[in-house]
Protein backbone atom coordinates (compact mmCIF):
# COMPACT_ATOMS: atom_id res chain seq x y z
CA UNK A 1 0.00 0.00 0.00
CA UNK A 2 1.36 3.44 -0.89
CA UNK A 3 0.64 6.68 0.88
CA UNK A 4 -0.77 9.80 -0.76
CA UNK A 5 2.63 11.48 -0.71
CA UNK A 6 4.29 8.55 -2.49
CA UNK A 7 1.55 8.52 -5.14
CA UNK A 8 1.86 12.29 -5.60
CA UNK A 9 5.65 12.07 -6.02
CA UNK A 10 5.30 9.20 -8.51
CA UNK A 11 2.73 11.19 -10.50
CA UNK A 12 5.00 14.24 -10.51
CA UNK A 13 7.95 12.14 -11.70
CA UNK A 14 5.81 10.72 -14.49
CA UNK A 15 4.78 14.24 -15.52
CA UNK A 16 1.10 13.64 -14.72
CA UNK A 17 1.07 16.35 -12.02
CA UNK A 18 3.39 19.36 -12.43
CA UNK A 19 5.53 19.88 -9.31
CA UNK A 20 4.46 23.50 -8.96
CA UNK A 21 0.80 22.48 -8.71
CA UNK A 22 1.37 20.44 -5.55
CA UNK A 23 3.94 22.59 -3.75
CA UNK A 24 2.67 25.32 -1.43
CA UNK A 25 4.08 28.80 -2.04
CA UNK A 26 3.99 30.45 1.39
CA UNK A 27 4.15 29.51 5.07
CA UNK A 28 0.69 29.37 6.63
CA UNK A 29 1.95 31.07 9.81
CA UNK A 30 4.40 33.79 8.75
CA UNK A 31 3.49 34.21 5.07
CA UNK A 32 7.13 34.13 3.88
CA UNK A 33 7.99 32.02 0.81
CA UNK A 34 8.70 28.40 1.70
CA UNK A 35 12.21 27.02 1.31
CA UNK A 36 13.54 23.55 0.58
CA UNK A 37 12.19 22.09 3.83
CA UNK A 38 8.47 22.22 4.46
CA UNK A 39 6.69 20.75 7.46
CA UNK A 40 2.96 20.14 7.72
CA UNK A 41 1.39 21.47 10.91
CA UNK A 42 -1.87 19.94 12.14
CA UNK A 43 -3.85 23.10 12.93
CA UNK A 44 -5.76 21.09 15.52
CA UNK A 45 -3.32 18.40 16.74
CA UNK A 46 -3.95 14.81 15.67
CA UNK A 47 -4.06 13.84 19.35
CA UNK A 48 -7.06 16.17 19.68
CA UNK A 49 -8.83 14.82 16.58
CA UNK A 50 -7.49 17.25 13.98
CA UNK A 51 -7.01 16.34 10.32
CA UNK A 52 -6.40 19.72 8.59
CA UNK A 53 -2.74 20.47 7.90
CA UNK A 54 -0.96 23.63 6.80
CA UNK A 55 2.51 24.08 5.26
CA UNK A 56 4.97 25.88 7.53
CA UNK A 57 8.71 26.51 7.85
CA UNK A 58 10.43 24.18 10.34
CA UNK A 59 11.26 27.18 12.57
CA UNK A 60 7.63 28.32 12.53
CA UNK A 61 6.45 24.80 13.36
CA UNK A 62 8.85 24.50 16.29
CA UNK A 63 7.85 27.91 17.58
CA UNK A 64 4.15 27.02 17.53
CA UNK A 65 4.77 23.91 19.63
CA UNK A 66 7.25 25.65 21.92
CA UNK A 67 4.73 28.35 22.79
CA UNK A 68 1.41 26.49 22.88
CA UNK A 69 0.47 23.02 24.09
CA UNK A 70 -1.70 20.65 22.07
CA UNK A 71 -4.76 21.08 24.28
CA UNK A 72 -4.66 24.88 23.86
CA UNK A 73 -4.04 24.56 20.11
CA UNK A 74 -7.25 22.54 19.88
CA UNK A 75 -9.43 24.57 22.24
CA UNK A 76 -8.13 28.16 22.22
CA UNK A 77 -6.33 28.41 18.85
CA UNK A 78 -8.15 26.10 16.40
CA UNK A 79 -7.34 28.56 13.56
CA UNK A 80 -3.97 30.05 12.66
CA UNK A 81 -5.49 33.55 12.70
CA UNK A 82 -6.23 33.18 16.41
CA UNK A 83 -2.69 31.93 17.04
CA UNK A 84 -1.22 34.97 15.23
CA UNK A 85 -2.99 37.25 17.73
CA UNK A 86 -0.86 36.00 20.65
CA UNK A 87 1.75 38.58 21.68
CA UNK A 88 4.59 36.04 21.78
CA UNK A 89 3.67 34.79 18.28
CA UNK A 90 3.47 38.39 17.03
CA UNK A 91 6.99 39.02 18.42
CA UNK A 92 8.25 35.91 16.62
CA UNK A 93 6.56 36.91 13.35
CA UNK A 94 8.10 40.38 13.51
CA UNK A 95 11.54 38.87 14.21
CA UNK A 96 11.39 36.23 11.45
CA UNK A 97 9.81 38.50 8.79
CA UNK A 98 13.07 39.41 7.01
CA UNK A 99 14.81 36.05 7.37
CA UNK A 100 15.50 33.87 4.30
CA UNK A 101 13.12 30.93 3.65
CA UNK A 102 15.57 28.27 4.90
CA UNK A 103 16.62 30.23 8.00
CA UNK A 104 17.17 28.09 11.09
CA UNK A 105 17.82 29.02 14.71
CA UNK A 106 17.40 27.11 17.98
CA UNK A 107 13.87 27.33 19.34
CA UNK A 108 13.41 27.69 23.08
CA UNK A 109 10.32 26.82 25.06
CA UNK A 110 8.45 29.80 26.47
CA UNK A 111 9.09 30.46 30.17
CA UNK A 112 5.87 32.33 30.72
CA UNK A 113 2.53 31.91 28.97
CA UNK A 114 1.70 35.00 26.95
Amino acid sequence: MTSGRVKRKAAMAAGVIPAAATEPLACALCGRPLGRKVEWHHVVPKSEGGVETAPVHPICHRTIHALVGNADLARVYPKLDALRERKDVQRFLKWVANKPPDFHAPTRRSRAGE
